[in-house]
């Protein structure tokens, strides 16, 4: 593989991880049968993804350590290496950890207090967010006193671990539906978090946040608002990655508690090229805003690409520009390149695309070009 080639997540659960895994535990317990649990592994491992990859490795694990959760933790625990010493995770040479965060969602139920020690120790190295799910949704009750007082650790994995653990519409995971319906417990998790001295969980406070918003949108932006009145600059910034999501639909509320009102602004000289135009080539926006107002105003600007979609409909995607502050008459000329080059969460199809130029969350112009596919 060139060093221009991404490898594929899948590609690291290769032989060499599991040769890596096997040595990792013979060197705590050395009755521990490396060579069984390598030969188990390997042979399964070309034709799977992923998750599919790193459940093979657990089912070995399940297989070859010592019979139930508990047993084969003491041997695991033993077996980790040094905590992490900043904000990096798995992607940085973590893999290993993968499939025993994997092996405490699956089988750690079966001894709740060691389960719920396996995962403080496994996310102060890598992360607990999945296999802390099972957890609360057979335990809630029991799992939020615990991440209260996680809450208050001194490693900022774990504090992490307190907010998107309990995301409920985590990437990558399962629904927290109970969370989607009422998230009331969890935004008492983040309010704790909130001021945290680490960019890395109030990140995660953003994009929590954010989850709500989904679902929740009023509660989010009464939280975000009086977050906003009395907060610093960092508290100030999780509200406005908070959110987000609910300035680019536009919601007017969401863009009040960041200064923005309605927008009075002219539009001029708004054109796109090429026309038509390839896939793979880049889209060139170009136009003109003017403040129309007497007053100074605070401006996000956004486009939005309305793509044709198999059936023939058409489906918005906004897309963020830049914000500017303009004085009253003031004008400021804007030129953006987007490519339009294939990506793996979507299909382009041929047909006639409208954009949109959105500010403060109001369409204020539109034009059309032909994508050839």
């Amino acid at each position: 593989m060139s060093e221009n080639e991404k490898k594929l997540f899948k590609d690291y659960f290769d032989e060499n991880l599991v040769r890596r895994m096997a040595g990792m535990i013979t060197a705590v317990h050395p009755q521990f049968p490396a060579e069984a649990f390598v030969n188990q592994i390997v042979p399964q491992l070309d034709v799977l993804e992923m998750k599919e990859r790193s459940t093979v490795f657990v089912q070995a694990l399940r297989d070859h350590l010592p019979t139930g959760f508990a047993s084969a933790w003491a041997v695991l625990e033993d077996a980790l290496g040094a905590e992490l010493s900043g904000a990096d995770g798995v992607f940085a040479d973590g893999w290993h950890y993968w499939p025993i965060a994997q092996f405490i969602e699956t089988f750690g139920l079966e001894d709740f207090d060691v389960g719920v020690r396996a995962m403080h120790e496994i996310t102060k190295r890598h992360t607990a967010e999945f296999a802390i799910r099972p957890f609360l949704i057979h335990h809630q009750e029991q799992m939020l006193a615990i991440l209260h007082i996680w809450a208050e650790d001194e490693n900022m994995h774990v504090r992490r671990l307190v907010s998107e653990g309990t995301r409920p519409r985590l990437p990558w995971a399962g629904r927290l539906y109970a969370f989607i319906e009422d998230p009331s417990p969890t935004l008492a998790l983040l309010e704790k978090l909130k001021d945290d001295p680490a960019e890395y969980v109030r990140r995660s406070v953003s994009n929590h946040l954010n989850d709500i918003a989904k679902d929740h949108p009023q509660l989010v932006i009464q939280t975000c608002r009086r977050w906003w009145a009395d907060g610093s600059p960092e508290r100030r910034w999780i509200v406005q990655r908070a959110l987000r999501t609910l300035v680019k639909d536009g919601d007017p509320d969401a863009l009040a508690v960041l200064g923005f009102g309605p927008a009075q602004v002219e539009l001029t000289d708004f054109a796109v090229a090429p026309n038509p135009l390839s896939l793979g080539d880049s889209l060139q926006l170009s136009f003109t805003l003017q403040n129309t107002a007497e007053t100074e105003q605070n401006l996000v600007i956004d486009f939005v690409i309305h793509f044709v979609k198999a059936n023939g409909q058409t489906s918005g995607k906004v897309f963020k520009l830049k914000t500017a502050v303009l004085a009253p008459n003031q004008t400021i000329a804007i030129t953006k390149n987007h490519p339009i080059r294939p990506i793996t969460t979507r299909t382009y199809y041929p047909g006639t695309h409208q954009v949109a130029i959105q500010v403060n969350g109001q369409i204020v112009g539109e034009c059309s070009f032909e994508l050839l596919v």
